[in-house]
């Protein structure tokens, strides 16, 4: 006598025990301590953290860094800033997320010297996911469209970067106006679901 054996689908593995644990390096360029994109970085961090991931937030504004002067003695010699440890924690990360208020429609002065500080470690930092955070005074994404293409222009750069979301904080113009915001609720969703 012969017999089956019925075999069910393997189902997806969704709890913090069975996933993996990730490394997440969130790079809050906010001018502000606690200010609107400062504040979607905690929701976000609050939820990578709920799920079992190993979170580092920084604070951009509270390091040292200066303009870079494309000599490479970062690169050689580790630096003499504090951009030495955010490029290590950069190349440590499974995921990375980056914030910044809209200024101008470009990102802030405080993102904008990560990106351009990458440049002698760049090549080191492949295969990252990557998360971008936006606020603005604004209620259009649309004002967004050139912060948002200048943090793809630098993950364009880099082999094997995954855009795995972006979180609109739409309409946010004075320090905490972003909690009664939906972004708060997404930046929690996507922080837990990295």
């Amino acid at each position: 006598m012969q017999t089956c054996a019925i075999l069910e689908p393997e189902k997806e593995s969704t709890s913090k025990e069975e996933r993996p644990m990730k490394k997440v390096l969130i790079l809050s360029g906010s001018p502000r301590k606690d200010g609107n994109s400062d504040l979607l970085c905690s929701e976000f961090m609050r939820g990578a953290q709920e799920s079992g991931n190993e979170v580092q937030k920084i604070f951009v504004r509270s390091k040292k860094i200066v303009p870079c002067n494309a000599c490479y003695y970062c690169r050689d010699h580790g630096g003499k800033s504090d951009m030495s440890e955010i490029l290590d924690a950069m190349q440590a990360a499974d995921v990375i997320v980056m914030a910044s208020p809209v200024y101008f429609y470009s990102i802030d002065a405080q993102m904008k010297i990560i990106i351009d500080r990458s440049l002698a470690r760049w090549t080191n930092i492949p295969n990252k996911e990557f998360y971008f955070i936006m606020t603005c005074a604004d209620d259009n994404r649309a004002a967004m469209a050139c912060t948002l293409e200048c943090f793809r222009g630098f993950t364009a750069c880099l082999n094997g970067a995954k855009e795995k979301g972006v979180i609109y904080g739409t309409g946010v113009y004075r320090p905490g106006e972003v909690m009664s915001s939906p972004a708060m609720k997404e930046a929690y969703e996507m922080g837990k679901n990295v």
